[in-house]
């Protein structure tokens, strides 16, 4: 479901002073929103049609340095700018910021106006008009896990890392009563969003203390990405109003369950019906799901640098903590890193297990999209079912271990060179890199502790 408001009705919103502030907002490698802030009435009067940008904001790492090395800006080109072309299909109130709307928009080469092809919501884009052209809507949804901390995120900068307190103080999956004492920020979330356009379904306690999940309703890929970053950035948003913070690290502490963000799809026809499914099928897979999936499981590990792209991402792939450790498939197991849903019904789909809570949405929907599609295109046959604890399965396909290992599987891959071309490939294996180094030059608390005395 797209944005709720229309150009003419931001205008009359401008009008009656209702509305008086608008964010034009790209998405960066990291998927994080990064633009501007608008008066309204400027905006209503022509900033809506663009905008622009550094077009360092696609060369820039977590902590905004100007990582060097990269083809599209550095210094030696003189970091230019990018044109932030407006999506107004997007535009939303936001009913957590007062007098505010938002719109998310394409980036573009300043020159040409053309997207630029290593802009996240580009790369996506561009899976999508490929599906098309074969005839099919994919449609995805997205899960977010995160934890809700009492402690605010001025007081964790000012040394309350060490301190950090979950809101809750035991298991809460699924648990009423915990998860009411959370409801100050989670009912805040829940209808902002839905007054931000976007349909949310529920939110619930998951298996942690503090751990919660935010889920909203499957649409068409692109709007699933674009609601995924919007509802991150809002529960961080409605959270710090409150004195709280949250985080979306995919593992933050290593006695704790990580943050998953698992991603289901389903491919549908031009006119509305499931291509997917296939009552006769024991799974009520269509040959064409079985060879999306057998596209998935294929290139999977080729994939994993796109679904898990830091190195403490890899922190969450632990035995027994129902994240995935092997890249096989089941139906209706959570053991396994893709799992087949909704058996015999017209909503049968994949749900890739793979994916945390760090995820840049567009860049996980666009590899998974491209690698099914790739099977699809290739009438890939689908490997037999695995069925059982898949942890303690031997001899099977294995998620990478690490960043370094995903990295290099993704820079060696054809399928992906040939699905998202070969500088855009380039570019997000240099930042794969840049984050392996970054983590390898850093000593860390563990380290202290475990050596300072000992060693």
């Amino acid at each position: 479901m797209p944005g709720n408001l229309t150009l003419e009705q931001l205008k009359a919103a401008v009008k009656s002073g209702e509305i008086d502030t608008v964010v034009a907002a790209g998405i960066d490698m990291q998927g994080r929103l990064m633009g501007k802030r608008f008066h309204a009435q400027f905006f209503v009067d022509g900033g809506w049609e663009e905008t622009h940008c550094c077009n360092y904001l696609l060369a820039v790492d977590m902590e905004m340095n100007t990582v060097q090395g990269y083809k599209s800006s550095s210094w030696e080109t003189g970091y230019g700018d990018y044109t932030l072309k407006p999506d107004l299909r997007t535009l939303r109130r936001l009913p957590w910021l007062p007098g505010t709307a938002l719109v998310l928009g394409d980036t573009q080469d300043h020159a040409t106006h053309a997207d630029v092809p290593h802009a996240p919501r580009s790369i996506l884009k561009r899976q999508v008009e490929r599906a098309r052209a074969m005839g099919f809507e994919p449609m995805m949804a997205t899960e977010l896990e995160f934890y809700l901390f009492e402690n605010s995120y001025e007081n964790l900068r000012d040394g309350g890392l060490n301190a950090l307190r979950t809101v809750g103080g035991y298991n809460e999956d699924y648990n009423i009563f915990q998860t009411t004492k959370e409801e100050d920020v989670m009912r805040a979330v829940r209808n902002g969003l839905y007054g931000a356009g976007i349909p949310v379904e529920n939110s619930k306690g998951e298996a942690e203390a503090g751990q919660e999940e935010i889920n909203y309703k499957y649409s068409d890929a692109l709007d699933t990405a674009d609601n995924h970053v919007i509802i991150k950035n809002a529960i961080k948003e409605i959270a710090w109003a409150r004195g709280k913070s949250v985080t979306f690290m995919a593992k933050y502490d290593h006695r704790r369950a990580g943050s998953s963000s698992h991603i289901h799809q389903s491919l549908w026809s031009k006119d509305g019906k499931p291509s997917f499914a296939d009552k006769k099928d024991g799974h009520g897979m269509s040959d064409l799901m079985k060879h999306y999936l057998a596209g998935q499981l294929h290139h999977a590990r080729d994939l994993t640098a796109f679904l898990a792209p830091y190195v403490n991402s890899y922190k969450r792939f632990t035995v027994g903590m129902f994240a995935p450790t092997k890249a096989v498939w089941s139906a209706d197991n959570r053991t396994a890193g893709f799992r087949v849903c909704g058996a015999h019904t017209k909503a049968v789909r994949v749900e890739c297990r793979i994916p945390g809570s760090d995820v840049n949405p567009y860049l996980a929907c666009a590899a998974l999209l491209a690698a099914g599609l790739d099977g699809i295109e290739k009438k890939m046959a689908l490997e037999p079912e695995l069925r059982g604890d898949v942890y303690s399965a031997k001899g099977i396909r294995e998620i990478p271990h690490n960043l370094r290992e995903a990295a290099e599987l993704m820079n060696g891959s054809k399928m992906l060179r040939a699905a998202f071309g070969d500088d855009v490939i380039d570019h997000y294996h240099h930042a794969a890199q840049w984050e392996i180094s970054e983590t390898d030059r850093v000593v860390t608390d563990f380290e202290r502790e475990r050596l300072l005395e000992r060693a």
